[in-house]
């Protein structure tokens, strides 16, 4: 009984589609937004069937720093940090597509993550 489950999760595994999911994330939205369209284009110019983007939640860091360091302890200036977030998906990936997209320069402040699913 333990090798058929074993036998038909093998043949599910050769049915399944492979999956590249790429995570970008940036503290500018514009920038951020630039950098999926380049990822978009270069993937659909290889002819692969692109997911996306999909946007996450955004990130906020809030900071509360005294103003004044003696006197005046009531007074506190607040900052934010945004991390804006977009996730996309790259079914059956070529190995051209690949390839592409590792050649591929993005501006700085732009951080990717690529997993193979």
């Amino acid at each position: 009984m333990a090798t058929e489950s074993k036998k038909e999760t093998k043949k599910a595994s050769a049915g399944e589609i492979q999956k590249l999911r790429i995570r970008v994330r940036a503290y500018e939205h514009k920038i951020l937004d630039q950098s999926v369209k380049q990822i978009i284009d270069t993937a659909l110019r290889f002819d692969a069937k692109v997911v996306g983007p999909i946007p996450l939640p955004t990130e906020i860091k809030k900071y509360t720093v005294n103003r004044s360091s003696f006197v005046h302890k009531d007074a506190r200036e607040q900052y934010e940090m945004r991390l804006h977030k977009r996730v996309i998906d790259i079914m059956n990936p070529s190995a051209k597509v690949v390839e592409a997209l590792t050649n591929l320069s993005l501006p700085s402040g732009v951080n990717i993550d690529v997993k193979m699913m």
